[in-house]
């Protein structure tokens, strides 16, 4: 897989209603995965969605995820730009220049899911999450 790059949707436990009703719009196979999924089955928001990818045939991707307890909300500024693919070494020259004057809130590293994943806001204030896909 190429790398990519598109919009990533944060909502306040409406990211299933929201992802189906894009998929209702724009076609496309949707995938979602809840917080339950990935080692939260004991909480009360075991049943949000997690991760949310809906892609097309029009060749659009759109991802979303709803904000889990204790990280920050705020409509208007709901949106992320999420670079992934499986090219690590193209995926973390990227990381590595967004985050020289940025703010690194998650290391890029391996997470539970398998991938190696990191988040930051850059020096423009813009947020950025990076996902290598492991094989």
């Amino acid at each position: 897989m190429a790398s990519r790059l598109n919009p990533y949707l944060s909502f306040n436990g409406k990211a299933r209603q929201a992802m189906e009703f894009y998929q209702s719009v724009l076609g496309g196979d949707l995938r979602m995965n809840t917080f339950g999924e990935f080692g939260s089955a004991d909480q009360p928001f075991a049943d949000q969605i997690m991760h949310a990818m809906l892609e097309t045939s029009s060749g659009f991707t759109l991802m979303a995820s709803d904000t889990p307890p204790g990280m920050e909300y705020n409509p208007g500024t709901n949106i992320t730009v999420s670079l992934s693919g499986d090219d690590g070494d193209e995926l973390r020259g990227y990381w590595q220049k967004l985050a020289a004057a940025g703010t690194v809130h998650v290391p890029l590293e391996k997470q539970m899911w398998g991938d190696e994943f990191g988040s930051l806001v850059d020096q423009f204030g813009i947020p950025w999450m990076v996902n290598i896909s492991q094989a």
